[in-house]
């Protein structure tokens, strides 16, 4: 091992950018080349057909089985002409990642051969096993059953040779055992609630859409060093490892140039994610070294977050091509930032109002409002439970480690809306004001144009911040699958808004005119809602004191965060916008305690391992050389100038005793504590035992380890150190 470290660096050096040759097209002649979309829709299905599914798609029509096999017939006929030979129900269970079982076009012919064939009942619906899914009980092995029904809101695509058909997945008895199931509900119930109130300012409004623009954060690390840490290879960061004398300090590598290799990385990914309709808009240098930054243009919520799952093992497949591996662990390397997925989340009408968006006239300033304050009242009423949206084992190292959101939910608004909801508190429907889109800034300098501002500037330390036209939730991680955050805002933001129309219309029915009801209602709102109004710095002691204070959730503990799923508020929330049960948020839950600790659990016996197989074999090997060094030298010098020479390496041999019998200690403490914590048969206690007793030895027995980084002879270390991985591009 001590020899694979430096042969891998060495190759590492030796690598060179592949050469990727773009299509001779423009983006926009390849973009959606993959994809089954609307213009293809035209071309291979009737017009009677192609007007049924788009009522599906754009009205939520239901969906008419009788032309499942028409659709079906147009979907085989693209992709036979694009040499598809098989197709998969593409579902996203609850592991964070994407399922899909392959299926060649081939049946009996009754003649003794085979028939090419693809019918609209294996379009529309397939049988996984649910019982091998995380499924929090819900499904046991005996009673295996589970469906994937198609969601022709999400359009169908190629990957290789395979057809690919978006689903949701639920189990024999009707539970959700995905995202994808929940999310569409909540999808619908906040446009619902949505378009309930829009009706008090523009009645010809028949739909609400959620919109979502997500930007992904990752690392890539070159593959031979990454092989040679079984740490990341087996839990996707460092569990060891000092710091790098020069890390991200320098603040050299933000929108820095981009590495040549990492460049060819990133055009091979973009041509790749144009041709399956990802529609890939922005790439950069990211703060810490080595890591990077890919959004794309906002769309409707549930294609965005198919096009993330997309993108992310995406991303794996062609970083391997490039002799790179992706990184999307949250915090990969300590010391420098982690990676984050910040959700750009808007909401606009099918006539093309931005809800978030600031009016030009009272009636649109007053919608403006309204979108915001109801917004906010849901981000308040419910904080604990979207902090228990983003919270897992991998993202609770970044959040709070000061570059990321801390871990309590709060929003800014920037000053100008600041002072309007201050104003509003006290306003009457005389007094209603413009709030500006944009306003212009002169630099009285004549070579640089005038430029527009948006009317809030940027808090970088708020998990939730307004930010012009929509609210941007900066807590969610990179490797999460976006849907569990954007499942809770929108039912939690569906509620707000339900009950602002309830309240509304009881005072119009009590005589009250619209305006002022409206009024009056939001002006109660606004108070309510004050406490998670933050405008300061949320890394500072003080906001921790002060959020306390106003009573939000300050929980640290990932398996306590998730107990808010099932406060009665919540399953009050979720079920009477009819998006999950009580037994799903139950069940969900128990996959959330699972599945913490079974991440804990294999980072604690990596751990371990490494420790007594890597760490104190390298460690006393090395002693052993400084011990043989010192009887050589009392072999040549005479006592007292032996003891002058020889001072040095008997500290260093003395400091490594003393820090590899904490190490072998620590270990065994840490065995026994998962052996303690095993016992345990509730998983939510489990999880808390795994949290409070399990990952706190690894943090102790890891500040051993990485002080004798720095003593040991750097050609005995075995593991690539954070020089290499951060700094070989």
């Amino acid at each position: 091992m001590a020899n694979l470290r430096f042969e891998v660096v060495a190759e590492a050096f030796k690598k060179k950018p592949l050469e990727v040759l773009a299509p001779i097209e423009r983006p926009s002649e390849f973009f959606g080349k993959n994809v089954f979309n609307r213009a293809k829709m035209y071309k291979y299905l009737s017009r009677d057909v192609y007007e049924k599914l788009i009522d599906v798609i754009d009205n939520g029509a239901r969906l008419d089985r009788s032309i499942a096999d028409a659709v079906a017939k147009g979907i085989k006929q693209w992709a036979d002409e694009n040499g598809v030979t098989h197709y998969t129900h593409w579902f996203q269970p609850l592991t964070e990642g994407t399922a899909e079982k392959h299926d060649a076009f081939v049946e009996h012919d009754g003649k003794g051969g085979m028939i090419e064939e693809f019918s609209g009942k294996l379009l529309v619906q397939q049988e996984p096993d649910a019982s091998s899914f995380p499924n929090g009980g819900i499904r046991n092995t005996f009673e295996a059953r589970g469906y994937s029904a198609w969601d022709p809101t999400s359009p169908v695509f190629i990957i290789d040779d395979t057809l690919c058909i978006p689903t949701i997945f639920i189990s024999y008895t009707g539970e959700a055992l995905d995202y994808k199931a929940p999310l569409l509900r909540s999808i619908h119930a906040v446009s619902e609630a949505a378009t309930e109130v829009c009706h008090y300012f523009y009645p010809d409004v028949k739909k609400v859409v959620s919109n979502l623009g997500w930007e992904q954060e990752y690392f890539l690390v070159d593959e031979g060093l990454y092989s040679a840490r079984p740490d990341l290879m087996l839990t996707g960061r460092t569990l060891m490892g000092h710091d790098s004398a020069k890390n991200q300090q320098m603040d050299d590598h933000y929108f820095g140039a981009i590495p040549e290799r990492v460049q060819a990385f990133m055009k091979d990914l973009e041509i790749q994610a144009l041709e399956l309709g990802i529609p890939c808009k922005t790439r950069h240098n990211e703060v810490a070294p080595n890591q990077f930054e890919l959004a794309p243009i906002f769309e409707e919520m549930n294609i965005a977050i198919d096009h993330n799952m997309l993108l992310m093992s995406l991303m794996k497949k062609v970083a391997r091509r490039h002799g790179f591996r992706v990184l999307l662990h949250e915090k990969p390397f300590a010391g420098v930032n982690g990676s984050g997925k910040h959700n750009n989340w808007s909401l606009s009408t099918d006539t093309g109002i931005l809800l978030h968006g600031p009016g030009k006239t009272p009636e649109d300033s007053l919608r403006f409002i309204v979108f915001i304050v109801e917004t906010l009242v849901a981000v308040y009423k419910h904080n604990g439970l979207l902090k228990a949206s983003i919270m897992s084992a991998t993202n609770a190292h970044r959040l709070g480690a000061n570059e990321a959101p801390p871990a309590i939910i709060s929003s800014f608004l920037g000053h100008q809306l600041t002072e309007i909801l201050q104003h509003i508190e006290t306003s009457d429907k005389d007094e209603l004001f413009n709030v500006a889109g944009k306003q212009g800034m002169k630099l009285d300098i004549p070579e640089i144009p005038e430029l527009l501002i948006d009317n809030t500037d940027r808090n970088r330390t708020s998990p939730f911040a307004f930010t012009g036209n929509r609210f941007e939730f900066r807590a969610v991680g990179s490797e999460a699958n976006s849907a569990s955050a954007m499942i809770v805002l929108n039912t939690a933001v569906a509620e707000a808004l339900q009950s602002f129309k309830t309240r509304v219309d009881a005072l119009i029915a009590k005589g009250l005119d619209k305006i002022s009801a409206i009024i009056e209602v939001v002006r109660d709102d606004v108070k309510y809602c004050k406490p998670i109004h933050f405008e300061g710095n949320g890394y500072s002691e003080e906001w921790v004191e002060e959020a306390k204070r106003r009573g939000l959730d300050c929980e640290t503990s990932c398996p306590k965060v998730f107990e808010r799923y099932l406060d009665e508020d919540s399953i009050r929330m979720f079920e009477s916008q009819n998006v999950m049960t009580r037994k799903e948020l139950e069940a969900r839950n128990e996959v959330k305690w699972e599945t913490y600790t079974k991440k804990i659990q294999i980072e604690a016996r990596v751990f371990g391992d490494l420790s007594m197989n890597h760490i104190i074999p390298v460690c006393t090997h090395y002693q052993s050389q400084l011990a043989k060094n010192v009887q050589s030298m009392y072999d040549i010098f005479p006592k007292d100038q032996a003891d002058k020479l020889t001072s040095r390496n008997k500290k260093i041999i003395e400091e490594i005793a003393e820090r590899t019998q904490l190490i072998e200690s620590g270990v065994e403490e840490l065995v026994e504590a998962r052996k303690v914590a095993n016992r345990i048969e509730d998983e939510h206690l489990k999880a808390i035992a795994y949290h409070d007793t399990v990952a706190p030895k690894m943090d102790e027995i890891r500040y051993q380890i990485d002080k004798l980084e720095l003593i040991v002879s750097d050609e005995l270390w075995t593991l690539p150190k954070y020089r290499e991985l951060l700094f070989i591009r």
